[in-house]
């Protein structure tokens, strides 16, 4: 190569070098899409972007277009007002993680998102757009916020949500209301371990609520409004969904019931069913619920109106038997509904089946006589589904019973024979099963075309003389035994031989019996046979009767002991500080201690086997004491409210606090059990200052309690959320400081201090509680979870409380130690910003607390402006809280690797808590020279102690024993080194 050559090149790349830094550092791709995307624009001057610029990425950067390494992560252009179309090449942008495009005016087709890997949050919604491409959801495998609420798609066919979608493993939250999907609601939704948000109101769904919803961790479901009729089918998938928060499902065609266990959503705040076809009575359970929004208007519901503790409930509309809460149903219309609610409620019956009187409303296919009372139920040909109840017999007066050509199964109630005014029961052409009980002779019962009742089924019988019934000659009653003999036990005639009789006893003579009527005269070796038997069987019974009423005396009093000694409450004790204990005045009959007495065994006998001892317990005592010192568990005694229950305070007679921690009675899920057990597990294993201290337990019957010391400022989050509506004052800037402080060592000992490795699973500002000075401790154990190794990760399912979730946690099950970081920097973030983990009333940019301060940690003055108004944060201030916003971006890293361990934030935090100077001034303290030599110093206390010593004189050269007590003659001063 010539010099000409080598200078031709240099020139080349002089040029190129110069053409680089012309066009600045940003991908040229992504320009030219930038480009596309203001063109399209009617209105591109809102977006101030230079019209000669061509450098996106600047410096300076273009507004609200946000870059990393020369490639666009973000546009934020909401709701500037723009109007036009978007770039159909926009899923170019392969870097893109957040785009918000919202409240504007984009039309035209949507184009595709497919392939966009890295993008996390799009928000799409309140625009025009009118076509959504069939790949969009392609390849969103990162994808968390998706909003495309308010967009005409496809607006004369509709579409389908496709089965793309359930690839987004980590989608939190979806929404779509009013964008005119049709069709079933797909079941991936219940499959996706992430999703807590699903918004699809006024669309054109159809179909029922897919059973695959039962146990997903949903908070928030609107499904409300749908077009074309709506969403069929029952809600019972409902009372499985224990997370969630909102429910709103107005507007359908949804029938059956409320689910009975619907009062386990302890978390249930907004419940709208206004507008279904539900039908049955309201579940106690969703009556005792503390809702702040209830609507059950313009329903089918039956029954009593109960007492709802949600002071905004609503009811109007249904079929209620009363008008005012809390009134009850005649005992007639009691009977009648637990009938329907055997049909499954038809609904034709439970929209003519109101008011409460069967007798004056428009109760359809119910006949009265001419008192008022119920005296035939017709109901034939309405293929109804169900049972056949037994309540039927509280209807006394009953005389014609009509069910032909249903579809009815199961067994005919055997209580209904002793309907004394029955004459008929039509129950052909259903499908009840075998065998039939036998009917009075005046009854008529005809079952032909039930095919598990055997042909020889009775087809009926002649009613009571003078009944209105003639009777058929094939059903006249067969003549029965003499009404003076009861029946044999068996269908053999008798024998002709009397039996022998005892020795030295003449035999009877041969008699005959007067006989009613009609009836045969018996021999008199018959009759003696038969009186004989009488006799025996009269001795017999009463043996038994005598056995069985002192087997109920003793099951009584059994009872009662049972009653009085199974519940008992063992107190764990730590052996350095055997005075760190509540101390419980109880009776002499509920002490039980299991070192000092054996009538543990011979006065307490009963109900041990069911106790859980806890190693080193002292104390036990009987529950019924925790319902003492509770008030009963009285409403004005509670504390707060849990999926586990409520906690309530108690004061014990020597005026110490309590808090009692109550699981619902007849409500034990296995998973609460698990909690309760695990609780009690790690409780007694761990003690430290910072960790909720658990006195005791508490197991009678279905009721499990557990005892806590009590902390008088309750959880931090009332602190930090709800200071001006409880009248509090907010926490300064100092008491969060040592609250963090207080945390992270309480943590950190979980994790890495205490015998074993422990993780919470649910740190969260709710747990954490606050003594009268302030002090933190770490509370709630209920999903704690041994890791076996400090390493390795543990896979278990998803539990915990959403916005203080660790991503990996979230998407894969998988826990480490980490997890606990990264919910203790969420909690760092609300002591900063006063701010909740996760509120769905903010807009979408700054929902997730966490997401949104990564999208400001780098900017301080944003920092600053983000912190808490309440702590009217000045200058001295700033150098901790920008040390803490650093604490919490590195704890909330989305690499669980970039995380720090909890020793490393309590090393971040002690310097800011506990500042230590130098002293200046006279070395003195207490009366004490410290500038005297050592020696000099401990011969000095050493005659003090002396002095006032007044043991033995071998022990007189100081207060420490020269042995121990309880150790070996042999144990010497060496043994102790």
């Amino acid at each position: 190569m010539d010099r000409a050559d080598q200078g031709m090149i240099c020139i080349v790349a002089i040029f190129l070098n110069i053409l680089n830094v012309v066009s600045g550092f940003t991908n040229q791709n992504d320009f030219k899409i930038l480009n596309d995307f203001k063109n399209g624009l009617s209105n591109p001057e809102l977006l101030k972007w230079p019209s000669n610029g061509n450098d996106p990425c600047g410096p300076p950067a273009w507004p609200h277009v946000f870059c990393s390494g020369g490639r666009v992560t973000q546009i934020q252009v909401q709701g500037m007002g723009l109007n036009g179309t978007l770039p159909q090449n926009l899923n170019q942008l392969d870097k893109l993680f957040n785009v918000g495009l919202q409240k504007n005016n984009f039309m035209g087709k949507l184009p595709t998102f497919s392939g966009l890997s890295n993008l996390q949050f799009a928000y799409l919604d309140n625009n025009n757009f009118d076509t959504i491409p069939s790949d969009f959801f392609d390849g969103l495998s990162s994808i968390r916020v998706l909003a495309l609420d308010q967009n005409p798609f496809n607006a004369s066919s509709g579409w389908s949500i496709p089965e793309e979608l359930q690839d987004s493993a980590q989608l939190t939250n979806f929404s779509c209301s009013s964008c005119n999907i049709v069709g079933n609601l797909p079941d991936f939704f219940g499959k996706l371990p992430s999703l807590s948000v699903l918004k699809l109101s006024y669309n054109r769904l159809s179909g029922p609520i897919p059973a695959t919803l039962g146990g997903s961790n949903l908070q928030i479901l609107q499904l409300n409004d749908q077009d074309g009729g709506g969403m069929t089918g029952p809600i019972d998938v409902l009372g499985t969904m224990l997370g969630l928060v909102q429910v709103w499902l107005h507007g359908n065609q949804l029938t059956g019931s409320i689910p009975d266990n619907i009062g386990d959503l302890t978390s249930l705040r907004d419940l709208n069913l206004n507008g279904n076809h539900l039908v049955g009575l309201i579940p106690q359970g969703l009556a005792d619920m503390s809702l702040v929004s209830l609507n059950l208007n313009n329903n089918m519901f039956m029954g009593p109106i109960p007492k709802f503790n949600t002071p905004n409930a609503s009811f109007s509309s249904n079929s209620f038997c009363q008008p005012r809460p809390g009134d009850l149903c005649a005992p007639d219309v009691n009977a009648l509904l637990d009938f329907l609610h055997g049909l499954n409620y038809p609904a034709k019956l439970a929209s003519e089946w109101t008011g409460n009187d069967p007798c004056e409303g428009p109760w359809w296919g119910i006949t009265c006589n001419a008192k008022g009372e119920v005296s035939v139920i017709n109901l034939q040909k309405l293929n109804m589904n169900g049972t056949l109840s037994s309540s039927l017999v509280n209807l006394g007066s009953l005389l014609e019973i009509h069910l032909p050509g249903n579809n009815l199964h199961g067994p005919v109630p055997a209580n209904l024979t002793q309907l004394k005014s029955l004459r008929l029961l039509d129950i052909s052409n259903n499908n009840f099963d075998a065998p039939l009980p036998k009917f009075p002779n005046g009854v008529k019962v005809i079952t032909n075309g039930n095919p598990q009742l055997s042909p020889g089924s009775p087809k009926g019988s002649s009613p009571p003389t003078g009944g209105p019934l003639p009777p058929s000659p094939s059903s006249s009653p067969l003549p029965g035994p003499p009404s003076d003999i009861p029946p044999s036990g068996d269908d053999k005639p008798p024998s002709s031989h009397s039996p022998p009789s005892p020795a030295g006893t003449p035999k009877s003579k041969s008699h005959t019996s007067p006989s009613p009527a009609g009836t045969l005269n018996s021999p008199s070796s018959k009759s003696s046979s038969g009186y004989n038997k009488i006799v025996i069987a009269a001795a017999a019974a009463s043996v038994i009767l005598a056995l069985m009423v002192f087997l109920a005396f003793y099951c009584v009093k059994k009872k009662k002991n049972d009653e009085r000694t199974t519940g008992i409450v063992v107190h764990p004790r730590d052996p350095s500080q055997p005075d760190d204990m509540v101390k419980i005045t109880v009776s002499n009959e509920s002490i039980v201690h299991p070192k000092t007495g054996s009538s543990l065994e011979s006065k307490y006998s009963f109900g041990l086997d069911n106790a859980y001892m806890i190693e080193d317990g002292g104390l036990m005592i009987s529950g019924q004491i925790l319902c003492e010192v509770t008030d009963n568990f009285a409403k004005e005694n509670e504390l707060g409210r849990g999926g586990f229950g409520a906690v309530y305070k108690g004061v014990l007679q020597d005026g110490t606090q309590i808090a009692v921690k109550r699981m619902e009675n007849g409500a034990i899920s296995s998973k609460a059990l698990d909690e309760f057990r695990a609780e009690i597990a790690v409780l007694s294993k761990v003690r430290h200052r910072h960790l909720v201290s658990l006195l005791g337990y508490s197991v009678e019957g279905n009721e499990k309690l557990l005892v806590y010391e009590y902390m008088p400022q309750g959880a931090l989050s009332r602190h930090l959320f709800r200071w001006k509506s409880l009248n509090l004052q907010p926490l300064s800037w100092t008491r969060r400081l040592t609250i963090a402080l207080d945390v992270a060592r309480g943590v950190e000992y979980l994790h890495s201090l205490a015998h074993r490795s422990f993780i919470h699973r649910d740190l969260k500002s709710a747990n954490i509680l606050l003594d009268d000075a302030f002090r933190a401790k770490v509370a709630d154990f209920g999903l704690v979870k041994l890791a076996p190794d400090r390493e390795r990760s543990v896979a278990t399912r998803l539990a915990g409380t959403f916005g203080y979730l660790a991503p990996e946690y979230a998407v894969t099950g998988k826990i480490t130690t980490k997890v606990d970081v990264f919910s203790f920097g969420v909690v760092l973030l609300e002591l900063l910003t006063g701010l909740v983990a996760l509120d769905e009333q903010r807009s979408e940019e700054n929902r997730y607390l966490a997401e949104w301060f990564w999208q400001i940690k780098s900017d301080k003055e944003k920092v600053i402006a983000s912190i808490d108004p309440a702590l009217d944060a000045k200058e001295d201030t700033y150098d901790s809280i920008f040390v803490m916003a650093e604490l919490a971006g590195h704890c909330t890293a989305r690499d669980p690797n970039h995380r720090p361990e909890m020793g490393h934030a309590v090393n971040v935090l002690s310097p800011l808590v506990e500042k230590w100077k130098p002293f200046q001034g006279e070395d003195e303290y207490s009366g004490i020279n410290y500038n005297v030599p050592l020696p000099q110093m401990l011969k000095g206390w050493q005659e003090e102690e002396t002095k006032d010593y007044t043991g033995s004189s071998q022990d007189s050269k100081g207060s420490i024993p020269a042995r121990p007590a309880g150790f070996a003659d042999s144990f010497t001063s060496t043994d102790a080194r």
